[in-house]
């Protein structure tokens, strides 16, 4: 089993990346997904979770408004569409699967910091100013 995420890169403040997240070797439909990110020197942040369906989704308040997690199940991807990138949204960024099904009402904190059962590896953003 592998999820994959890539569509890191060097942009300028402002700018736009789409990351995917793809997985091989389980369904990922069947799976809720996050998106972390992790700065030099800092803790690791939850950043966005979407439920298997796609009809449930979280955004930490430092990327909601400007971040759109989706999903195409058909293509067993996940995307993090990263609009308005600020310099510190500079950090390795990192997708995770868990079969726990993600509620409406469920606490996104909490359900970012439990054990995620699948990582990838990362791709990394760097925005410049």
């Amino acid at each position: 089993f592998q999820l994959q995420a890539s569509g890191g890169g060097l942009v300028q403040t402002g700018g736009s990346l789409r990351l995917s997240c793809a997985a091989s070797g389980i369904t990922l439909k069947y799976y809720t997904v996050g998106w972390f990110r992790q700065a030099p020197g800092k803790e690791r942040e939850g950043v966005s979770l979407i439920s298997s369906e796609g009809f449930t989704t979280f955004y930490s308040d430092s990327v909601r408004g400007r971040f759109t997690i989706s999903r195409d199940n058909a293509k067993n991807t996940v995307y993090l569409q990263m609009n308005s990138l600020k310099p510190e949204d500079t950090a390795g960024y990192y997708c995770a699967a868990d079969a726990t099904p993600l509620s409406p009402t469920a606490q996104p904190m909490g359900v970012m910091e439990r054990v995620w059962d699948y990582w990838g590896q990362g791709t990394l953003v760097t925005v410049s100013s």
